[in-house]
């Protein structure tokens, strides 16, 4: 078994692809119209064949009252790993991205979490390698 595809809910679809792609860097996997809305998957660059995630339209009414209790609680909704934690935070910094928390050795890895623009909290982790 493997993940094969998750989804994150997003406010506005279109922001979000800019967001996920422009900044972030993903690309498109797919964009498939539903009426007003999109099948719209993204996938890293880096693993093109790996695992999508679904910017799925936020508009079910179960989704605001969950989220704004996650943003409350400052928890995020999706966690990305990247090689250098220092180097994407200064790159997404200059991009303009909102940080809620800096980077932040937690011990195993380095962490940090942003504002997605799209109503979530996205944490960064960066892995230390293990202790021989």
């Amino acid at each position: 078994m493997r993940i094969h595809l998750t989804s994150i809910f997003v406010d506005d679809q279109r922001a979000a692809r800019t967001f996920y792609t422009e900044v972030l860097g993903f690309e498109v996997r797919h964009e498939i119209p539903l009426g007003d809305d999109f099948w719209l998957t993204v996938v890293s660059p880096e693993a093109p064949d790996g695992p999508e995630l679904l910017l799925e339209p936020s508009g079910h009414p179960a989704v605001k009252p969950y989220r704004d209790a996650m943003l409350e609680d400052g928890i995020p909704l999706a966690q990305f790993t990247v090689a250098d934690l220092q180097a994407e935070y200064e790159r997404l910094t200059s991009l303009g991205v909102l940080f809620t928390q800096p980077p932040t050795d937690i011990g195993t890895a380095h962490v940090a979490v942003f504002d997605d623009t799209c109503g979530n909290l996205i944490q960064l982790v960066a892995m230390k390698p293990a202790a021989t």
